[in-house]
C-alpha cells in the first residue's frame, strides 16, 4: 500500500490513470464522513483522461495522525508534502465539505501549484459577517435528521437510495468515531481565510452545492461564492451534502465541464 511520508506521518494515498494523461491531474481531497473510498464514482469516471489522486486525511481512514499531532492545521502542509512526494507541480483540485479547508487554504498559500479548484458542499472555513448570517439564519430552521440518518448522506438518500446511503455509513465507519465538538475543533484547527484572503484568489473557482444540503446550507455556498472573484456556482435539486456521492453523473458532468 503507498504511503507518503510527510510532515512526520505516513500519508496514505492512491493514484488511478493512464501512462499518457490528456489533462493535468485530480487531486481529490474527502470530507469529515469520507476518506479516499468516498470517491469510488469519480475516479473511474476521470482515471480515462487524468491521473487521479485520492488520500487519506491525518487521522481518516488508514493515515493516522501523530500522537498529540497539529491534526488540521497540517491539512495544507500535508498536502504539499504529498503533491512534492509525487512529482505534481500542478493539479486540480476537487474538494468536499472538510476538504475544502484543506485545498482552499491550499489555493491561497500555493496559487501556482493549482490549475482549477472545485468546492463541493464546502465554503473552505471563509469568515464574513454575510457568511456567518447566512448560517445562523440557514440553521435556525434546520431540522435534525431522523436517527439512523447519517447528516452527510441525509434523509432523501435514505429514503430513495438505502443502498448507497448504507455504503457511506460503511466508508465513514473506517475512519475514528469523532464527536461534533471534536470535528468542530478539527476545523477551527484547519484555518479560517478571509474575505481579503480571497479576494486576491486568481485561480478559477467552481463551488457545488446540493439544494437540501443541511449540513452547509446552499445559502451559505451562494454567499461564499459570491466572496470569490470570478467564481461560478451550481446548485444540484434533490440532492444533500454529498453531490458528489448522491448524485455522480450530474457532478461528474459539472466537474468535467469545468476542468475542460
Amino acid at each position: 500500500m503507498p504511503f507518503a511520508t510527510v510532515n512526520g506521518i505516513e500519508l496514505y494515498y492512491e493514484v488511478h490513470g493512464p501512462e499518457n494523461p490528456a489533462g493535468e491531474p485530480i487531486v481529490f481531497a474527502h470530507g469529515a464522513g469520507g476518506n479516499h473510498l468516498s470517491w469510488w464514482q469519480q475516479v473511474p469516471y476521470f482515471a480515462r483522461t487524468h491521473l487521479c489522486v485520492t488520500f487519506d486525511h491525518r487521522g481518516y481512514g488508514q493515515s493516522a495522525d501523530a500522537p498529540g499531532g497539529p491534526g488540521g492545521a497540517a491539512y495544507v502542509e500535508d498536502l504539499r508534502g504529498l503533491l512534492d512526494h509525487l512529482g505534481i507541480e500542478r493539479a486540480n483540485l476537487v474538494a468536499q465539505s472538510m476538504g475544502g479547508w484543506t485545498c482552499l487554504g491550499f489555493a491561497l498559500r500555493y496559487p501556482e501549484r493549482v490549475r482549477r479548484l472545485v468546492m463541493a458542499d464546502t465554503h473552505g472555513g471563509l469568515q464574513s459577517p454575510e457568511i456567518g448570517a447566512a448560517f445562523a439564519a440557514a440553521m435556525a430552521e434546520r431540522q435534525a435528521p431522523p436517527a439512523g440518518v447519517h447528516p452527510a448522506a441525509g434523509e432523501r438518500m435514505a429514503s430513495e437510495q438505502p443502498a448507497l446511503a448504507f455504503l457511506y455509513s460503511q466508508i465513514d465507519g473506517l475512519n475514528r468515531p469523532r464527536t461534533q465538538a471534536e470535528l468542530l475543533a478539527l476545523l477551527a484547527n484547519a484555518g479560517a481565510p478571509t474575505v481579503a484572503e480571497v479576494s486576491r484568489l486568481a485561480v478559477p473557482v467552481l463551488f457545488i452545492v446540493g439544494a437540501e444540503d443541511g449540513v452547509i446550507p446552499p445559502e451559505v455556498i451562494e454567499v461564499a461564492s459570491g466572496h470569490v472573484p470570478g467564481a461560478r456556482l451550481e446548485r444540484v435539486p434533490a440532492a444533500g451534502h454529498s453531490v458528489y456521492f448522491e448524485r455522480p453523473a450530474r457532478f461528474n458532468e459539472l466537474v468535467a465541464e469545468f476542468l475542460a
